[in-house]
């Protein structure tokens, strides 16, 4: 039995540097056609969870599911039972951004929200979530010596899939020049905030609501791999 109710893993058993997919069959596909070693650690709820190593440095690769409470309870219990000190979110988005297209690689340096994540903290005012400087600068920078050329930005973490308010709830983000919409990296960031350890998400443009465009979900769980290998030089 491991640490907490959702993880099987041991201490020790998680790197200190974790990408963190919300599907975790993206996380089997890294561990296995990344990782050299890897070991699972956790099948706990089907959060498929793996540590191995690449290009010679320790790396763990958990999924975390949909949503922000969802990532809350993960990354929480990562930083605070594991000791995870570098929490890399490799999702999926839909672009707001009309220049973004399909397979386009945004990097969130801050995350808008529509959640209540942040009441739990008692803030006098609005918490603005945002990601590592240290991490946004070495992913841009791997990310241009692969020849890739990502979109740095605002983006916004939703806690609405399927919105009452159809395209115009996600048009009044567009308006504001955010960039790409996900469900996640505002509790992660969140949380890495709370907890002084790095987090950042990176996202790999799978629909485009506004076209009516998206990627299989094949796609999305085996053909993001360059957004998976900038994840991986981080460690």
């Amino acid at each position: 039995m491991g640490l907490t109710p959702h993880n099987a893993a041991n201490l020790g058993d998680i790197a200190e540097t974790i990408l963190l997919p919300g599907d975790p069959l993206r996380a089997k596909f890294i561990a296995e056609n990344f990782l050299e070693n890897a070991v699972e650690y956790n099948t706990v709820r089907g959060m498929y969870g793996y540590t191995g190593y690449y290009k010679g440095k320790r790396i763990s690769v958990q999924g975390t599911g949909m949503g922000g409470p969802s990532m809350g309870i993960y990354s929480y219990e990562l930083i605070h039972f594991y000791g995870v000190k570098n929490l890399i979110r490799i999702g999926s988005a839909g672009a707001l951004n009309s220049n973004l297209k399909i397979h386009d690689i945004v990097i969130g340096m801050a995350a808008c929200t529509d959640s209540n994540y942040g009441s739990q903290y008692n803030l006098p005012g609005t918490f603005a979530p945002i990601a590592s400087f240290e991490l946004v600068k070495k992913a841009y920078d791997i990310a241009l010596e692969k020849g890739i050329t990502p979109v740095v930005g605002n983006i916004f973490s939703s806690d609405v899939f399927y919105n009452d308010g159809g395209l115009d709830a996600l048009k009044s983000w567009s308006k504001m020049n955010v960039l790409a919409v996900e469900m996640e990296a505002a509790a992660l960031y969140m949380n890495a905030a709370r907890a002084g350890v790095n987090a950042l998400c990176m996202l790999t443009i799978s629909d485009l609501p506004f076209e009516g465009v998206a990627t299989t979900a094949m796609e999305r769980q085996t053909a993001f791999t360059k957004m998976m290998e900038i994840a991986l030089e981080l460690a």
